[in-house]
Parts: C-alpha cells; structure tokens; sequence
C-alpha cells in the first residue's frame, strides 16, 4: 500500500493554535500577577515611608520644641543619620541639613504640600537607585524634613519575579506546542491514514481498508470509508466484468460476420462489375447495395482491430521510417494528394510504419469528413517528439464534445450517423499510445480542428535540431 504524507500542515497549525492559546493565557496570567504584587509591594513601600516619616516627625516635634537652635536640628539630623534604612534632609531658617545627596531633587511640588502641613511622598531616582521621599513639618518648629527610602531592594525583587514569570511564560509555551503536537498527532492519525487509503483506492487497490479500532466518531468514519471501498470495489468489478463481456460480444459478432461478410462483399464486387449493363431503375439501388456492404465491411474490420487491441494481441514491428515519405505515398494511394496539403521537414524515427500509416489515414479520413477540401498535414520534430499535425478548416468541434472524440462510437453530430462508425479516432489513440506515443486535439467553433500525432525519437541526433534535419535529410536520400 502506497503511503501519503500526514497531514503536517493542519498538524502544525493545531501545535501553533495550542501554543498560541496558552501563551495567551499564560502571559495574561504572568502579566495579572506581575501587575498585582508590584502594585501591592510599591503601595506596601509608600505606607512604610509615610509611616516611618510620622514617627520620625513625631520624634522632630517633641526634640526640637517651637524655638530650636541650629545645634538641635544639627544634632537630630545627626540622630536619624545614625538610623539604618533611609536619608534624611532638614530645611529650617534657609539652611540645609543632613545628606547632601538629596536635597537637590526634592521637588517644588513636595515642598509646596510640605509646607501646607501635609506628608506628602515622591518617587525619585538619584544615580540609578530609586528613592520614595516621605516629606513633612514639625509642627511648633517649622522645620522641614524629608526622608529618603530607597526602594533598590524592592526594584531588584520585582525584576527577578518578572524574569521569573518570563521563564515560565516561555516555559508554557514549549510546552503546550509539544502538547498540542502530541494531541494533534494522536487525532489526526487517523485522518492521515483515511488519506493514505483514499490514495491507494485511487491507485486501483481496491482491497484497501481502514481499522476499526475505536467507538468514536473515527471509528465510525473508518466503518463508513470500509463499507464505500467494498461497494466501490463491487462495482468497479462489475463494471470491469461488463466491459469484459462487452469486449467479448464485439470480438464474437465480428468474427461471426467476418466469414458470411466476405462472400457478400465478393457477390457485391461481381455486382459492381455490372452496374453498367444493368437498367436505371435497378443501377443505383446496386450502387447503394455496394457502397452498404463496403461500409459493413469496413466496420467489421475495425471491430476485429479494437478487439485485439483490446486483447493486447498486436505486435510492433519497427524500423527507420521516413514519416514525410510515408505521409506522400498514402496522399497518393488514397488519391487525395490534390485534396490535402502535404508541409513535411525531413524527419526519420524508429517505429511501425503500418500503425503510423493506419493513424495518419484515420485522420485524414476524419478531417476530410468534416473540413472538406481545406486539409493541411504538417511534419516535424522539435526538442523532444517527431509530430505529424492534420488541420482542417470546417466548423470545430463543440467544446462539450471535445473530450469525448476518442470515445468508441461517439459522433458529434448524430445528424451524420451514415458517415463512419465512430471508430476511427479511436483506433488511432490506440495504435499511437501502443507506438508511445499519443494524440492531441484542438479545435475552436468556427475556426476549424487540429489533431497532432506525437511519437518518440527513440536515436535522437546529435548537435540540435538543424543537425537532426540534415542528418535525416541524408537517410532520406
């Protein structure tokens, strides 16, 4: 059984899908918690600071009274100073107190709420580390302090949790791809082999069949396909037997009619030989009579030929044929030379010069039957087949009929049943495609047919095709 390729690409848009589904509710969630902590940990920051800088306020108030020197608020700056876990920056009387490194970036706005008597904060960053600043008044005193709380410990613990949540985003989302890989791989096996099935029916194993091997929707698809493939395969085997028996009935009839066919068509000969002695009344009923048993007579010829192509009972006998040679002896054998064109370049290929003979009168025959006397034939040969090309000008064939010319028995045009027996053609296909070769047929209503004869050059020449000409031109000599 010929296998198929799975269906990778529906798989690997399930293993994408999955992957993008979690990473979309993975990342949400990271982003949610990532959003919640750090904005509880920045709040839980701000209400330490302020908590921290009333107490220290608090502290102010009662040490430096309503009316403190420059040593109070010197002394206590020191105080705090010595107090791990912040900064400290006094302004009392225009003057400075405490770390030098933070009075610059205190605000307009902090000391505009500080004075109005409210403790007020601001995040600032001062040499890459973070700082809450917790600004307030002493109440009698009037002084100012604000209190740097640095936030670099707090910084550094949200940047290892974002790396963290992108680690396991990331995570996530190998995992659920190779999940999703897995799931998809697991339900679409089945359809992979569906697949693989459908294309060994369509190669002709009709004995193809899918397991059973579960109770679900698949395993009901699989007993569906079984069950199609067994009425297919029954039916391709009646229609095979049929065409078999049809095969066998045209080669029996045209056995049958083959002997009593040949004494007719000789009594018809003799009858012939008389048509001039015989009186007009009873001269062209003979005539019809003969014209009547050479067509019955023809018709069984072919009958007898089909059979044995069918059979498979014809040989090929090759040898060197010079196709423009072949093409101007049956012009003139069958006296239509001045009814048809002959444009043949010299062309020699390898094969059987009856069969091709046997081709190039069928189609002839055809476009003469239909395009009158405006016939053309054309000889060539370009890069990989030698070509025999038979043209007529008369109406065309309908595009619904174009598929069909080849059919046994088929005609365009019922209206012309008296005038061949829908064989021709057929018997053509037949003998190219048993010489490797084949026929191509174009026509446009109007415009007129063309049928084309490809055969294989089985001893291509060397040195191109102005070469191959020459060299044929010299056989042909």
């Amino acid at each position: 059984m010929s296998r198929v390729a799975a269906p990778r690409r529906l798989r690997r848009r399930l293993a994408i899908s999955y992957a993008v589904v979690a990473a979309i509710a993975a990342g949400a969630l990271a982003l949610g918690s990532y959003l919640v902590v750090s904005s509880s940990r920045l709040d839980d920051s701000v209400d330490s600071s302020l908590a921290q800088a009333r107490t220290n306020l608090l502290l102010a108030d009662t040490v430096l009274g309503e009316s403190p020197t420059r040593p109070d608020i010197v002394g206590l700056s020191a105080f705090f100073a010595r107090r791990p876990g912040f900064k400290t920056v006094a302004l009392a009387g225009g003057e400075a107190f405490g770390s030098r490194s933070g009075r610059a970036e205190i605000s307009a706005r902090l000391r505009r709420l500080v004075r109005n008597g409210d403790v007020a904060f601001e995040r600032v960053r001062i040499a890459g580390t973070p700082y809450v600043i917790a600004g307030g008044q002493a109440r009698p005193s009037r002084a100012e302090f604000y209190f740097f709380f640095s936030e670099k410990a707090l910084r550094d613990d949200l940047t290892q949790l974002r790396t963290i949540l992108l680690v396991g985003w990331g995570i996530v989302i190998v995992l659920s791809a190779a999940a999703g890989a897995l799931i998809a791989r697991r339900v679409l096996r089945p359809i992979g082999q569906a697949s693989a099935a459908a294309h060994a029916l369509a190669e002709g194993l009709l004995e193809t069949r899918l397991p059973v091997q579960t109770d679900d929707e698949f395993g009901a698809w699989a007993a569906s396909f079984n069950e199609m493939a067994e009425a297919l395969e029954e039916k391709i085997r009646a229609l095979s037997e049929a065409q078999a028996r049809e095969r066998r009935f045209t080669s029996d009839v045209a056995h049958e009619l083959r002997t009593p066919l040949t004494a007719l068509a000789g009594e018809a000969s003799l009858l012939e030989q008389q048509l001039e002695r015989m009186p007009p009344e009873a001269k062209r009923p003979a005539q019809l009579l003969v014209e009547d048993v050479s067509r019955l007579r023809r018709l069984v010829e072919e009958l007898m030929e089909i059979s044995r192509l069918d059979a498979g009972r014809e040989d090929v006998r090759t040898e060197p044929v010079d196709l423009g040679s072949l093409a101007a002896g049956l012009l003139r054998s069958r006296g239509c030379k001045t009814r048809v064109s002959l444009d043949a370049h010299p062309v020699v290929v390898d094969t059987d010069p009856r069969r091709v003979e046997r081709i190039l009168s069928n189609l002839i025959e055809n476009a003469l039957a239909h395009g009158g006397r405006d016939v053309a034939v054309q000889i060539g040969k370009d890069e990989t087949d030698a070509f025999v090309e038979v043209r007529d000008l008369g109406p065309g064939i309908a595009p619904e009929h174009l598929a069909h010319v080849f059919e046994r028995f088929y005609k365009a045009d019922p209206a012309r049943a008296g005038g061949g027996s829908g064989l021709g053609l057929a018997i053509a296909l037949e003998n190219a495609r048993l010489l490797g070769g084949g026929i191509d047929v174009w026509s446009e209503i109007g415009v007129g047919s063309r049928f084309t004869l490809r055969l294989p050059v089985a001893k291509p020449l060397q040195g191109g095709r102005d070469a191959d000409a020459e060299a044929c031109e010299h056989e042909s000599r």
